[in-house]
């Protein structure tokens, strides 16, 4: 049994009294789970799953409900069930021998039947009613009505014996399921049974399109309300799943937390801070566009965030996956290692669209992932018609915002003209849509990215070049050239111009500069020549004001000395003079 069911709190209902059955979805659907100590019919198809239906119904009441059961096979021996169902993980045997089921095979033999030609259904009665008191059983099934009515022939006694048996069951207070075949044109071979019962389930086994998908749908249910619709159920190694996804409503609540894409520059056209938490976004273009590589490295980025990521692949599968995103720098198997990326890879022909859903809803519960990819949902279209996959999306969308997971779809576009609508009709859908398409000029061939809408934040409206390398995913700054926007070779080769036109005039700059500096060296040396020579005619003016200077003070001094001589001074005495 899978760990997920176990301690399973049960959900309480304020309706008729019901026993949940512990199947995954049924107790959903029917509100509560099937009617307390009443039958329930389960009527079907060879093949549509009522055995393991009503066994499971079984087992989880006595594992999760404490409520011991009793399973009447008139058909299949105990070894022969305990064998079939082991592989959903039910060990009858142990059960059994704790005593919390009881199984008995029923063997009636038509022919003796004849020969004698009484047969009633108090044997089976005192069979039943020893079981049921054997082990305190709440619950009791009986597998198939067919088998156990099929030595009546008289329609009288039959009828009578039938509405005896589910009077019977109602009082012993046991809550029954009773198993039958579908008859033509009615629901059971009898046409009796789904009046006298207070439930009525129909299982289908669909074939479309060689894809056969199980459904189940609740006729009846006296006393309280219930879903209407077709649900699909899955049959796998955790027992039945059935996925009530038309019951949804939109009432989620949103978040305002941003999530970056794993590339800066695609984050920046969203607003400078990527999608919203919760939110939706398909990314679309033809084929070779790189819109897996935009998905991978979603992924990647919540990975690294150590947040868990399922990746339901539809086209590749992991290990290719992860091949060729390390051929450009994305290690994706690191992540798949520590247990935080879950690949799911399925070919969409592997069920139908219903059984997809269930399958992925099955998942998405089993590894409770923030983000979910689904690359890519093109090829959903080969199995179902636009507006059957248009549904299924949008159940989807609705389950995964309920659960607060952010989405991102991948889908190739069919055509080349940008269209408002995408192949499948989900574009209306999403919160965010990134179209990634090729650009064809000079030649050749280049990836161009815009947000076509972005609910809720502002977007850019360019668009721009969405290159894939060895080292990641880039998406280059809008260029433009003489003639408009370049891409590609064209944007290198204007590049290239561009550069070598910066060259050349960074070199004239420079010749210049260097000329400009020779000029000023040669002016320098004139000016410190003529400061030179300023220096030399200077000192010289300065040497004759100095010479006449000295003569004026020779002068003066002959002048005084004539002076001292001719008032009979001697020339000793003048001399003296001189020196005081």
């Amino acid at each position: 049994m899978s760990k997920s069911k176990k301690n399973k709190e049960p959900i309480i209902y304020s309706t008729l009294p019901k026993a949940l059955t512990g199947i995954t979805g049924l107790d959903e659907i029917t509100e509560g789970g099937l009617p307390l100590g009443r039958p329930t019919l389960i009527c079907g198809e060879a093949g549509s799953g009522k055995t393991l239906m009503s066994i499971e119904f079984i087992v989880r009441g006595a594992v999760m409900y404490n409520e011991p059961g009793v399973f009447v096979a008139f058909e299949e021996q105990s070894e022969e069930l305990a064998m079939n169902v082991a592989s959903l993980g039910f060990d009858l045997n142990k059960l059994q021998a704790d005593k919390k089921i009881k199984i008995d095979h029923v063997h009636i033999d038509r022919s003796e039947i004849e020969e004698t030609g009484e047969y009633d259904l108090e044997g089976l009665f005192i069979r039943l009613g020893y079981a049921i008191d054997s082990i305190g059983a709440k619950r009791v099934v009986l597998d198939t009505l067919e088998n156990l009515f099929s030595g009546l022939n008289n329609q009288t006694v039959l009828r009578m014996e039938l509405r005896r048996l589910f009077s019977w069951l109602k009082e012993k207070g046991v809550t029954a399921i009773i198993t039958g075949e579908r008859g033509e044109g009615s629901l059971t071979r009898q046409g009796l049974e789904e009046y006298v019962s207070d439930c009525v389930i129909l299982l289908d086994n669909r074939v479309v399109n060689q894809i056969s998908t199980r459904r189940l749908r609740v006729i009846k249910y006296r006393g309280t309300v219930h879903g209407t619709n077709e649900y699909p159920f899955l049959i796998d190694e955790d027992g039945i799943s059935v996925l009530p996804v038309t019951s949804l409503k939109m009432a989620n609540k949103v978040s305002t937390e941003r999530l970056s894409t794993g590339i800066p520059a695609l984050d920046e056209m969203l607003g400078g801070k990527g999608l919203y938490r919760g939110g939706s976004v398909l990314v679309s273009g033809t084929a070779g566009t790189g819109k897996t590589s935009l998905a991978a490295s979603f992924a990647n980025e919540t990975c690294s965030r150590k947040e868990a990521c399922v990746y339901f692949a539809m086209e590749e599968s992991p290990s290719q996956i992860i091949r060729n995103m390390r051929s450009i720098g994305m290690d994706l198997q690191k992540h798949v290692d520590n247990g935080y990326l879950h690949f799911n890879a399925s070919r969409p022909n592997l069920y139908g669209l219903e059984m997809h859903l269930v399958a992925m809803h099955k998942c998405i519960k089993k590894y409770q992932p923030k983000v979910v990819i689904i690359d890519p949902i093109t090829n959903f279209i080969n199995i179902g018609s636009v507006s059957e996959v248009k549904n299924m999306l949008v159940r989807m969308i609705d389950f995964l915002q309920e659960e607060g997971i952010s989405v991102m779809f991948t889908a190739l576009s069919l055509n080349t003209i940008v269209n408002e609508q995408t192949d499948e009709g989900v574009s209306s859908l999403v919160d965010a849509w990134i179209l990634v398409r090729d650009i064809e000029f000079n030649g050749e061939r280049n990836r161009g990215l815009y947000v076509m809408k972005s609910r809720g934040m502002k977007h850019s409206n360019q668009v721009r070049e969405f290159i894939i390398t060895n080292n990641g995913l880039k998406l280059v700054e809008v260029y433009l050239g003489p003639e408009g926007v370049l891409t590609g070779s064209a944007r290198e080769q204007q590049m290239l111009l561009e550069r070598a036109g910066e060259a050349l005039h960074s070199s004239a700059i420079g010749r210049k500069d260097r000329e400009i500096l020779r000029r000023r060296k040669v002016l320098e040396a004139k000016i410190a020549s003529l400061h030179t020579e300023f220096e030399s005619v200077e000192e010289e003016l300065n040497k004759v004001y100095l010479e006449e200077e000295l003569k004026k003070e020779i002068l003066n001094k002959n002048r005084e000395e004539v002076v001292r001589l001719r008032k009979g001074e001697t020339v000793a005495e003048s001399k003296t003079s001189r020196k005081k």
